[in-house]
Order: C-alpha cells, then sequence, then structure tokens
C-alpha cells in the first residue's frame, strides 16, 4: 500500500502503520500520517481495519495533553486528506530504543522471567506469575529493528552502549515517570496499563522529547481492571481478535512458514475496530467520531 501524495509535502519514509513526510519549504517539520494498516507477528497485513489510523491519532494527541513532558506535537492543523489521522510533529534525533515499562508480568517479560528469573537483566522476586503486578514498575528496553524484524529486548548497561550513560539514565527515568503518571490516570477510568512502549527524540540544544505514537492500543496492552485476575490472562484492549484468528485452524495460516498471513474475515475486523473505539471512548471519556 503505497503512501499517499500530500501537496506541500514530500514523502521520505514509511513505517509498518506510519507514513512519514517533510514539508517542502520547512524540513524541521514533519508530517506524521497514520495508516489504517494493521501488524501481526512482524507482518503488515493485506487487510485494513476502517477508522484504525484516527483511533491512534486521536488517542495519542490526548494523551499527550494530559502527560507532563515535552512531546514533538506542533500542531493538528493538517492537510484535509489526512485530517484527523495526522500530526504536523517537530524533527528530532530520534535514539534507537524502544522504552518499554512493566508493570504487571505478561508476554515476552513472563516468558524470560520463567527461563531465567529476570526480564531484560533485571532480577525479579520468586513465585511471579501470568498478569502478577510487579512490586515496583521496571524499565526494560528493546533495541528497535528494521521493518519485518523483531525489535531485540536489550539490558540497561546495553543501552548505556548505544546512547550513553547520561542519556540512558534520562531515557529510563521519562519512561518509568510517564508510565506511572498514565497508569494512574488509566486506573481511575478502570483500565490497567500492564505495560506500554515510548520512544524519544532530542532537540538540537539536547533536551528530551516524548514521540510518535503514544499510549495507544497499539503500543499498549490495557487491561479491563475489572477482569484481572492473577493467573489468568487478562483480554487486552488491542489488536488480539487479529492474533487468535492467524494462530487458528481457520487461517489455515503457519506463523512460521514465512509466508504472508491471509486477509481478515469481516467478523475480526469489525471486532478489532470495536476494541479499539472501546479504548478510545473508556480512556477519553469522549465518543469517537470518524
Amino acid at each position: 500500500m503505497s503512501a499517499p501524495q500530500i501537496p506541500g509535502w514530500n514523502h521520505i519514509s514509511s513505517g509498518k502503520i506510519r507514513d512519514l513526510y517533510v514539508k517542502e519549504d520547512d524540513p524541521d517539520q514533519l508530517l506524521v500520517v497514520t495508516s489504517d494498516r494493521i501488524s501481526a507477528f512482524d507482518f503488515v497485513l493485506d487487510t485494513v481495519i476502517p477508522d484504525k489510523g484516527k483511533i491512534l491519532t486521536q488517542l495519542s494527541k490526548w494523551w499527550f495533553d494530559q502527560l507532563n513532558i515535552e512531546n514533538h506535537v506542533i500542531s493538528m492543523d493538517v492537510p484535509e486528506q489526512v485530517a484527523g489521522r495526522a500530526m504536523i510533529c517537530e524533527r528530532l534525533e530520534m535514539f534507537p530504543v524502544e522504552c518499554v515499562a512493566r508493570g504487571y508480568l505478561t508476554g515476552s517479560g513472563l516468558a524470560e522471567y520463567r527461563k531465567d528469573g529476570t526480564v531484560c537483566g533485571i532480577e525479579l522476586e520468586d513465585g511471579l506469575t501470568e498478569a502478577s503486578r510487579l512490586s515496583k514498575p521496571i524499565f526494560t528496553p528493546a533495541a528497535k529493528a528494521e521493518v519485518g524484524e523483531h525489535d531485540e529486548n536489550v539490558s540497561f548497561e546495553r543501552v548505556v552502549e548505544m546512547v550513553g550513560e547520561d542519556v540512558a539514565a534520562a531515557l529510563r527515568g521519562a519512561t518509568l515517570n510517564i508510565y506511572s503518571q498514565a497508569a494512574e490516570l488509566a486506573l481511575e477510568r478502570g483500565i490497567i496499563l500492564a505495560d506500554t512502549k515510548f520512544e524519544f527524540g532530542a532537540r538540537p540544544d539536547g533536551s528530551l522529547v516524548l514521540a510518535d505514537e503514544v499510549l495507544t492500543p497499539d503500543s499498549s496492552r490495557f487491561w479491563p481492571a475489572d477482569q484481572w485476575e492473577e493467573g489468568k490472562p487478562t483480554p487486552s484492549f488491542d489488536k488480539q481478535y487479529v492474533r487468535d484468528w492467524l494462530t487458528s485452524e481457520e487461517s489455515g495460516w503457519d506463523r512460521n512458514s514465512g509466508e504472508n498471513p491471509p486477509a481478515l474475515p469481516a467478523e475480526v475486523v469489525e471486532k478489532t475496530r470495536a476494541r479499539y473505539i472501546e479504548a478510545y471512548e473508556v480512556l477519553t471519556g469522549e465518543k469517537f467520531s470518524a
């Protein structure tokens, strides 16, 4: 799926979900356009989720407004053809680190814990299990991978090697600070923020700026607080319907085959869209309008 042509903006790159443009007369301004594409198991699927780009963009903007940290948003006054799904943002020097915060144990963190008793090299107490709440949130970074590759969990010491001790400490501090702010706000709305990832960049003066998307169902694990139970998987406000269908016998797809996943059935598309909208509406308290 090719990125759209947008007058006054030059397309410079595309990721799994976002298309990036630079302003023709101001190279310090970027247009970040969020598509309706969806990815699973490091594949970008052929099927899109209608309005997903608008939901992610508008939820990110809402969070940027709630958080007490500098962010990259300049304006939401974007070209009409990408209205609602794009932001005009500062051009930053991005750090090659996915800054992950975990407050609960699940996913790849749980798998590592069961094997070694650690998550990204951080030793955790004994006796934890699926969905256990950690005694305090932890910073579990990953090295960014190319499109189609999987981000690699790394230790804090590896982040120091990548960006230097001062920047690594700043990234860890900002990540845990934002997580704590967001987790408290989400819990007030009946949602547990189990884990999330952030991306940061630096301005020319070296100041740290929160960038990319933030606290969406694509970058976060949101759990309904009233359905959380330690020891059991908790349903998430995310693309779990997609993952579940792709790994079911009905799909006929083998995720280890190297072949692209099949098209999604209409029912899976609609259930996934509804879950994203529900996350937006519960968190913001606002009705989603496409």
